[in-house]
């Protein structure tokens, strides 16, 4: 694994922020690439195979949030097809920055593969999905991502051990993040990305955060702890319609985030002599002889 301090990468998460408008999402890629981020990243789902299950079947638990009358017509609603994603994907190349989804199930994975992007990510929910695991090493080339949100220590020992099984860890980056939308401070938990160094550190690719809270402080701290990868979710109006948007940044927040990640980059390092340069002036005018 690199050092601690690499640059840092940002991850815009659009996911479902776009709210079904195509246009919406060109949009925000344009804007997640002027703020300085690295990446957007999407998210894939194939709500098909999810049309007999009891939840979506039934209303959306947040009505006025809800695109459908059912949670599948919600669903449904928000999903772009594979074409879109190619369509996106292209788009976002033209503005000078990386494309990426997170995969929801084995036919999204096939789908999002096509693509050849970078890196994929697996969300906190699909992580002890081990056919979609399997199916996503065995046949992507790029980096894998995993969010360890609502995991026990034996799922995440279960996920581990896969990478291993298939000598792929040397592609897999987790994700330090607690699953609540917003976040509150007291439940982010910072300090698991010091447990996660300690016991994967010389094992896997890289760290990352996935933070659902609000701000950008946290982020900063999350950085300077050893996660190189920061990914927040992103939105143009935090009002807008849809459960995601409040625990979303908005163009600012999302220029801030950047700005001062990488200030914090050029800031964490040892002095390089007792007497800076920039000291010099000041010692002979201040320092007491």
């Amino acid at each position: 694994m690199k050092g601690s301090y690499s640059v840092p990468r940002v991850i815009a998460e659009i996911g479902c922020n776009h709210m079904g408008d195509f246009d919406l999402a060109k949009k925000m890629i344009t804007k997640a690439s002027d703020c300085g981020a690295y990446a957007v990243k999407f998210q894939k789902r194939c709500v098909e195979e999810k049309i007999n299950d009891e939840i979506y079947l039934n209303p959306h638990p947040n009505k006025m949030h809800s695109f459908g009358s059912t949670y599948y017509e919600h669903r449904k609603f928000l999903e772009f097809d594979i074409n879109q994603h190619k369509e996106l994907e292209k788009f976002a190349r033209t503005k000078n920055i990386e494309y990426s989804c997170s995969v929801w199930d084995v036919t999204s994975v096939n789908e999002i593969i096509s693509l050849n992007p970078k890196f994929i990510k697996v969300p906190s929910a699909c992580n002890n999905n081990l056919k979609l695991l399997e199916k996503l090493i065995l046949n992507f080339s790029g980096d894998i991502h995993v969010s360890l949100g609502m995991t026990n220590k034996q799922e995440e020992n279960v996920l581990f051990e896969t990478f291993r099984k298939y000598n792929s860890l040397n592609r897999l980056v987790l994700y330090s993040c607690t699953s609540s939308y917003p976040c509150k401070f007291e439940d982010v938990s910072l300090l698991e990305i010091n447990r996660i160094k300690e016991k994967y550190e010389n094992h896997i690719k890289d760290i990352g955060f996935s933070g659902h809270h609000l701000g950008i402080a946290v982020d900063i701290a999350s950085y300077a702890l050893g996660a190189n990868w920061i990914e927040r979710h992103f939105t143009l109006d935090r009002t807008f319609k849809g459960t995601d948007h409040i625990a979303s940044l908005e163009p600012t927040g999302l220029r801030k985030l950047c700005r001062d990640l990488h200030a914090t980059k050029q800031s964490l390092k040892y002095k390089d002599s007792d007497i800076l340069h920039c000291e010099v002036s000041q010692r002979k005018k201040l320092k007491f002889n």
